[in-house]
Parts: structure tokens; sequence; C-alpha cells
């Protein structure tokens, strides 16, 4: 992965082994108000129950937009003398000053889901996540098995520059563009509001009646975007292919209304993110990048041990 230099993890190791071994681990996400979210906190949870040592705090803003909100939740675990931070940031530049702060603060950080600038990347220890481009190549090879290679898809997309969104929207749109001949519309950015991808989408479903295709990036935008596709009345009339596992998208995906949605381990996230800072603390090495998978959940699978074991 781009985001690591193998020098600068023995550097921070080193930093990290002298470190007081219990004490507080904040979970700072891009919102609380999300099921995929609160998923990570699920996984948070259960790895604190397994020790006695360490406890934790879960925090994000009230929307992944506000930015300047996350970064004052960094500040302020700083200030406060945490042992660890599990980051999921929402701005990959944004975000790099505070986890700088971190580092020379002697606080180890583990960022989830989204990467930071590479001008961060000596400042945190690891990096847990979906393979996002891999991901997005994997929907765009279901695009086309369920669509065909001609015609238009359109690309509901959530907030622009985010590290799991040039990763997931980007293979996912360069896939499409290098093995087939659809024309993709958009994308188009929700700011990973429902309501918004929902108007986005009514938008385009108007003025492009000739769409074989749409793909909702992430839990709010294709959402919003299956209702959309409801209350149009063009469940079917279009494959239409999510991002994340909320009940929503579960039920659209049990309806016929979505194809398949591609699910991250959002549990996972959140136990191996704070296991690793665990780790960290006691002295432990830790891989730098740690793949946290991906399931595509359609109607055939839906129930299986795979599925159930990332929806939520």
């Amino acid at each position: 992965m781009r985001y690591f230099k193998p020098g600068a993890i023995a550097s921070v190791m080193a930093l990290s082994a002298g470190m007081a071994t219990a004490g507080e681990i904040a979970v700072i996400v891009k919102t609380t108000n999300s099921n995929f979210w609160q998923n990570v906190n699920k996984g948070a949870e259960a790895a604190i129950a397994d020790q006695s040592e360490h406890t934790f705090s879960f925090d994000g803003p009230a929307t992944e937009s506000a930015v300047a909100d996350q970064v004052n939740l960094v500040e302020n675990a700083i200030n406060r003398g945490v042992s660890g931070i599990v980051l999921a940031p929402s701005d990959p530049e944004a975000l790099a000053p505070a986890v700088k702060r971190a580092f020379e603060s002697g606080i180890p950080v583990v960022i989830i889901d989204s990467g930071l600038t590479d001008s961060a990347k000596d400042s945190y220890q690891a990096f847990l996540s979906t393979d996002n481009c891999a991901a997005g190549e994997e929907v765009a090879k279901r695009m086309i098995a369920e669509a065909g290679s001609e015609g238009k898809v359109a690309v509901m997309s959530y907030v622009a520059g985010v590290g799991s969104e040039i990763g997931r929207v980007g293979c996912f749109s360069d896939y499409l563009t290098a093995n087939s001949d659809l024309e993709i519309v958009g994308p188009y950015y929700s700011q990973s509001q429902m309501a918004m991808a929902l108007n986005q989408t009514t938008d385009i479903l108007a003025s492009n009646p000739d769409l074989v295709g749409i793909f909702g990036a992430n839990e709010p935008t294709a959402v919003g975007m299956g209702r959309a596709i409801m209350q149009a009345g063009k469940a079917g009339q279009l494959v239409a292919l999510g991002f994340d596992g909320n009940e929503d998208l579960q039920q659209f995906v049990r309806d016929g209304l979505m194809q398949a949605t591609a699910v991250q381990g959002s549990f996972a996230m959140g136990q191996m993110g704070v296991n690793a800072i665990i780790d960290i603390l006691a002295g432990e090495k830790v891989e730098p990048f740690i793949n946290t998978g991906v399931v595509l959940v359609d109607q055939a699978n839906i129930d299986s041990d795979e599925a159930k074991n990332v929806l939520y």
C-alpha cells in the first residue's frame, strides 16, 4: 500500500515500546449516525471485553462532512492523554496534522477504513481496511456480468477525495472503462447523506431513462439510491449494486431491487483496530496493512455464514 514506508514502522514501534500499557483507547470514526460505524463500535467493544487493562471510548461527528469536528475529537483525545487512537479519517489531509501530533505525543494511532495523505505515513503504525480498489473492481465485474458491456452506468459516490472513495470508485470506473463500452454517468457526491443521494438518484433516473446500471458506493448513498429506484417504480429495470450491508440494503437484495451489495468487515475494523493498539502498547509487532475483507452479498448467499459474519 502507498501509505507506508518500511522504515517508518520500525521507528514508530521503537517510540511506542516504552509507553504505558494501560489506559483509554479512543475510537474515532467518521460519524456516529450510521449503522456501519456502530458496527465498528461493536467490534471495539468485543476487543475490550477480551481483556481488563484497557478501556475505550467511541466518538465521531454528526456527519461525515463535519471534518473540523473530527479533527477536534482527535485533538481532545491527545489533550486528555489517551493511550492509543483508532481513527477512521474523514479527510486524508485535514486529519494528518492531528495524527502527527499524536505521534509526537507518544500516542500510537491505527487508521481504519480510509487512508491518510502520504505526508502522514510516518505518523501511524497500521492501516486496517478493505482493499477498496480490489472491492471496486469486484463490483465492476458484477456490473458487467449483470448489465452487459454497453449502455450507461451511473456512479453515486459519497465524499470526494476520501481514501476509500478514491480506491473504491476510481477502480470501479477504471475497470468498467478498460473492460467494457459502458458509459459512466457521474460520479455524483452525496456527502454521505441519504436524503441527498435519494434526490440525486431521482434526478439522474429522470434525466437518463436509458440507464442499464447504477452503483451506490457507501451505506447512506446506496440506501438513498435504492429508495429513489423504488419511488421511481424502476426496481428490476436496471442493475443496482450497493456497498455496505445494513438492514435496508439487505432488504433491497432480498426484494430484488438491488442485485448485490459489497459488504466490508466493519465489525472486524473495530475489533482488529483496538487489538492492534493493544498489541502495540504491549511492544508486539503489528503488520503495516491489514485487509479486513469484503463479501459480495446477493440473494444466493445472503443467508450463508459468510454473509452473516459481515452484515449488520
